[in-house]
């Protein structure tokens, strides 16, 4: 008889256009083992497809090829999830329109998954992060943009081609700033640590300022202080016109932000929740079960919910 492999771990793969990782994750969300790298952008789409291979060859090697669920990669761009390819990807345009998902399933001779890296990061806090205690939540990642990634009865509600939860682009301030997408006043342009750092130019606080300095100026009981503190204040109103769009359309019972703004917390969150409270009667009337609260994973949330989608779709 023929013996039988209990599949008791999977591979998360988190590609950006700087870094990539790779770990070796089990199905009770402990990493066993986890690889890094840069980014070959320079070497094109073979150096990148190249070196996501090796790493989880070397994984798989040391971990087992017969245990091994499968394997999950996220990456930032809108992606195709029948074709499985990347339909819009500005910082790893060699990968845009090529079947990256078939290809790498091809080479390692195992099921891959390809999923949006605001999805996965969504799902990892489901699985084992802030998340965990519910099947219904949405997770906003605020950094250079504004991503989202929506979880509905414990899976990530993906829409009719996988490009669901682009919750960056809503509307927020009608005729606001310009947006890349087209539109304007999006929510990646008024609630984001790059929309930040353009606050504080345009009030002379400094030139490139990150989200994290914006936020240590806050605290100073000077003009400057003052000043960083009004743009938190537009940021939290800007994200809670938002959330509130998103509790009267969903009635989730949870709603995290994640990346580099959270250590500003202090200085967004009250004109976030105020907004919210004023702007949706769904809020006001399921408190204290609607909750709006920081995520806990931080960076690793991409990784967990990229390997955790083995598991989801068996």
């Amino acid at each position: 008889m023929m013996p039988v492999y209990m599949a008791d771990y999977s591979i998360g793969v988190d590609l950006g256009g700087t870094n990539f990782r790779a770990a070796a994750i089990d199905r009770g969300g402990k990493v066993l083992e986890g690889i890094s790298g840069a980014t070959n952008f320079a070497g094109g789409r073979e150096a990148v497809l190249g070196d996501i291979v090796e790493a989880i060859e070397a994984l798989r090697g040391r971990h087992g090829r017969q245990t091994l669920a499968g394997i999950g990669v996220g990456v930032a761009g809108f992606i195709r999830i029948r074709e499985g390819f990347i339909a819009n990807a500005n910082n790893l345009p060699y990968l845009e329109n090529f079947p990256v998902r078939d290809e790498l399933a091809r080479r390692l001779g195992t099921k891959v998954i390809l999923e949006n890296d605001a999805n996965a990061a969504a799902l990892g806090e489901k699985w084992v992060g802030a998340g965990k205690s519910v099947d219904d939540l949405v997770l906003l990642t605020l950094g250079t943009g504004v991503g989202g990634g929506i979880i509905s009865g414990g899976k990530i509600l993906r829409g009719a081609v996988g490009m669901a939860g682009e919750i960056g682009h809503t509307t927020v301030v009608p005729g606001g700033n310009p947006c890349g997408c087209g539109n304007q006043g999006c929510l990646e342009k008024h609630a984001s640590a790059t929309s930040v750092s353009a606050m504080a130019g345009m009030m002379h606080l400094g030139v490139d300022m990150s989200a994290r300095a914006v936020a240590e100026m806050a605290r100073l009981d000077s003009e400057e202080g003052q000043k960083a503190r009004v743009i938190w204040r537009v940021f939290g109103e800007s994200l809670g016109a938002a959330l509130a769009t998103l509790v009267n359309i969903f009635n989730f019972p949870l709603y995290l932000l994640s990346g580099g703004v959270l250590p500003a917390w202090e200085f967004f969150a009250p004109a976030m929740l105020e907004t919210v409270a004023r702007r949706s009667f769904t809020y006001r009337a399921t408190q204290p079960d609607t909750r709006i609260a920081p995520a806990t994973l931080g960076n690793e949330a991409g990784l967990y919910g990229a390997a955790y989608l083995s598991w989801l779709e068996e």
